[in-house]
């Protein structure tokens, strides 16, 4: 199908990495709408994304951008609901029988948080997401692209990590929240193949009424497994809008070079890797939302041809760098040395999480093209330029 033809639901479209997803959609010629109970986000990123997609329309000749010159509450419908309150969302699936497809990002996403409140965690993620397969079903919508995590593969005995490898629940309350949403997708699809083969022997016992549209109740889903998310949009307009005090190491050291906190606090530096510090593998925000474009259009051409079922791929670039070594580099866009302390490890942490991408670079189309140095130059760009990140008190447009 046609990406001028679609229209994607993005859970969470609000957020940092849905955001920049829901910008690139419609750079690529896909409908967007959004959901998101904006706990943890802001509306104002979605007037950055209007902003942003008229900046592309004004720079094309092409036809696909005539939407660009709509307001942003009807060019990107958005709907401020929880993934737990199941009537709103079929509410939203009431209201556009279009959505073809669902990006799911909604979910509690913090690994020391989820220690400290484990059952947030699964109601929301767990139970949230049963919410939404639900609905889909209900409303026949049964195509999804799955926001997992790296996290997944705990300690992996292999790197780069290769999709093959053990996925374990010895982790953080997230972390297990990834690998049984992981599970349940894939028991999902594998039921809606039973589902599939026994309407049509139903349909064969009939005698194939002619006069009934033929059905396909089979799942399609993808399971992408990122690394280390960074950096924001280059035009420094649009990027991560933390609340509080960040999580990880990026926004962190970011929120150090705008005043906002003293000093990076590094977690161990006797870990068995080169300087001591944790290997992470850093992708560039602008390129993981590509890899969701590239994994609809997967679906896409595998339903072409017959094929459901549930598949992972990893995105990331396959380059793994130690917290020293990012620290260095952000200290290079900054134009100052940042100021850090070595501290305790922190539980839960392993030595090397760096990925085998080869899969999604040979069939997904995808490869990661931004480099670290543009990650954080474009990072400091965004959190110069907005210290206070969307921290405006405009009104939401007609929200629903």
């Amino acid at each position: 199908m046609s990406p001028l033809k679609q229209t994607i639901l993005v859970t969470g479209g609000c957020g940092y990495i849905g955001s920049h997803t829901v910008l690139r959609l419609l750079e690529s010629g896909y409908k967007v709408i959004v959901v998101d109970n904006l706990s943890n986000s802001s509306y104002e990123s979605l007037r950055r994304v209007h902003k942003l997609y008229a900046i592309t329309a004004a720079a094309s000749p092409l036809a696909q951008f005539e939407d660009a010159a709509l307001p942003v509450e009807t060019l990107i419908p958005f709907y401020q609901v929880d993934i737990l309150d199941r009537p709103g969302l079929a509410k939203v699936f009431e209201d556009h029988p279009e959505i073809s497809s669902v990006i799911h990002f909604a979910g509690r996403k913090a690994v020391g948080e989820s220690g400290r409140i484990p059952l947030d965690y699964y109601n929301v993620n767990i139970s949230g997401t049963v919410n939404l397969l639900q609905v889909m079903e209900d409303f026949h919508v049964r195509k999804i692209v799955f926001s997992s995590s790296a996290t997944v593969y705990g300690d992996p005995p292999k790197i780069p990590i290769p999709e093959e490898s053990p996925i374990i629940t010895v982790m953080s309350p997230y972390g297990r929240t990834k690998v049984f949403l992981e599970h349940i997708i894939q028991d999902l699809c594998v039921a809606s193949v039973i589902k599939q083969q026994e309407y049509l022997q139903t349909r064969a016992n009939n005698n194939n009424d002619e006069t009934e549209v033929e059905r396909n109740y089979e799942w399609s889903a993808m399971l992408l497994r990122y690394f280390n998310p960074a950096g924001a949009h280059p035009s420094g307009i649009m990027g991560e809008d933390c609340k509080g005090t960040p999580n990880n190491l990026m926004p962190f050291l970011s929120q150090v070079a705008v005043g906002k906190l003293e000093r990076l606090a590094v977690f161990g530096n006797d870990y068995p890797t080169e300087d001591g510090t944790c290997i992470r593998d850093y992708l560039h925000v602008v390129d993981l939302a590509q890899g969701h474009v590239a994994a609809l259009a997967k679906l896409d051409q595998e339903q072409a041809a017959g094929n459901f079922g549930c598949k992972a791929y990893n995105l990331g670039t396959g380059t793994g760098y130690s917290v020293f070594d990012m620290i260095k580099a952000f200290n290079k866009a900054v134009g100052t040395e940042l100021p850090y302390k070595v501290t305790d490890r922190r539980a839960g942490d392993v030595p090397n999480l760096t990925s085998d991408p080869r899969l999604a670079n040979r069939e997904l189309n995808w490869k990661a093209e931004k480099t670290l140095d543009q990650m954080c130059a474009d990072l400091w760009r965004w959190q110069r330029n907005n210290p206070d990140g969307y921290a405006v008190s405009t009104p939401i447009p007609h929200p629903i």
